[in-house]
């Protein structure tokens, strides 16, 4: 009974085809943005310590991941084209941004990085030309080159460490219409406010006529031919877009969470990283894309206070502590059994259990 569209009647084709055309969705989207927009940064105010740490530890990475992972979605769940080089379109963007913010005197923070992410968009055109030949595991090696060529060419070529002897580069201040953005609580709403507006753009894209054809190309491209699709344009499209959304989280990652980068921080393992957090959140679905970078980014770190406090009880209880050998390696263990029992209970995701908790809610409290 809290989850039901009955009484909730449409008058006009804009109404029936809102975002979230259920009264219950809008409070609950609602909600999520006034706790992350209001409750968030007012508890970092008012407790520093915790609240600091909290926004630049987990709550910053959290958003500029889920941004990677929306755009790795874009390519992989809806477009259904399987690519490997994620990390290596964010290093495009973090090093492109530097670069723009360097040697383009007063060029504004927020046009570098869209020019970040329109960098990175024609590295991702380039690399998706073989999916016009190849598709699956095929494609995947395929961008697996991106990976490799692009951190290759970072560090063979100094001019964009700006001649850095270690290839390392500091992102410049963040200063947008003259008002630097330099602590945490600043660095959060700006990336919150960017992921925002990406999401809704993303959520409206895969609504309309181009998600429609990703879509298509992803069930069977020779269908989606035959009705007209032109699978060059699309897949193409599938990739500069998934590329711009990893551009603009690399220009993110570098500027607003660690401000010292170098191209060995862009690895294969943070590809399949990401690569993990939509098949946990959900592949091909929005929500996953959050839900896959809060298990991926935030449950490390609970394990990890977890762990150091049963270890602290066992002590001052009886006396006895964990070896150092399973307090290491009990972090890995439990996470890694965590993954495989999502993905054994609910192979579609995070996101298909609360679809399903929806589901039931409609039902709920009648067993049919």
């Amino acid at each position: 009974m809290l989850y039901r569209e009955a009484g909730q009647f449409k008058t006009s084709y804009a109404a029936d085809q809102q975002i979230f055309p259920i009264r219950q969705d809008r409070i609950g989207i609602a909600i999520v943005l006034v706790l992350a927009f209001v409750a968030v940064p007012l508890f970092a105010k008012f407790v520093p310590d915790t609240g600091q740490y909290l926004l630049s530890a987990i709550f910053i990475p959290f958003l500029i991941f889920s941004l990677a992972a929306l755009g790795l979605n874009i390519l992989t769940g809806y477009a259904g084209q399987l690519s490997l080089g994620t990390a290596a379109f964010m290093a495009v963007g973090a090093f492109a941004a530097y670069n723009f913010v360097l040697r383009v005197p007063g060029i504004p923070l927020l046009v570098a990085f869209i020019a970040a992410g329109l960098c990175a968009a024609a590295v991702g055109i380039l690399f998706g030309l073989p999916s016009l030949r190849i598709k699956g595991f095929y494609l995947a090696v395929a961008t697996l080159a991106a990976q490799f060529f692009v951190v290759w060419t970072l560090v063979r070529f100094p001019w964009f460490s700006n001649h850095s002897s270690s290839g390392v580069i500091t992102a410049q201040k963040m200063v947008i219409l003259g008002y630097e953005f330099d602590s945490p609580i600043e660095k959060y709403m700006l990336t919150l406010a960017i992921v925002a507006i990406m999401a809704v753009a993303v959520k409206n894209m895969v609504r309309g006529t181009v998600g429609r054809a990703w879509m298509a190309v992803r069930d069977m491209d020779v269908a989606a031919e035959v009705i007209g699709i032109r699978l060059m344009y699309t897949k193409l499209l599938a990739f500069a877009v998934s590329s711009f959304y990893c551009g603009v989280a690399g220009a993110l990652y570098a500027y607003a969470y660690l401000g010292t980068v170098e191209p060995e921080a862009f690895t294969l393992d943070l590809s399949f990283r990401i690569l993990f957090m939509i098949i946990i959140g959900g592949v091909g679905s929005v929500l996953g894309s959050f839900l896959g970078a809060a298990f991926i980014v935030v449950l490390p770190i609970v394990l990890n206070v977890f762990v150091h406090g049963l270890n602290g009880l066992l002590q001052s209880t009886v006396q006895w502590s964990l070896p150092g050998s399973i307090t290491s390696n009990l972090e890995l263990i439990v996470f890694g059994g965590l993954i495989i029992f999502f993905l054994i209970v609910e192979p579609h995701g995070l996101a298909r259990l609360w679809q399903i908790g929806k589901e039931k809610l409609r039902l709920w409290p009648f067993p049919h």
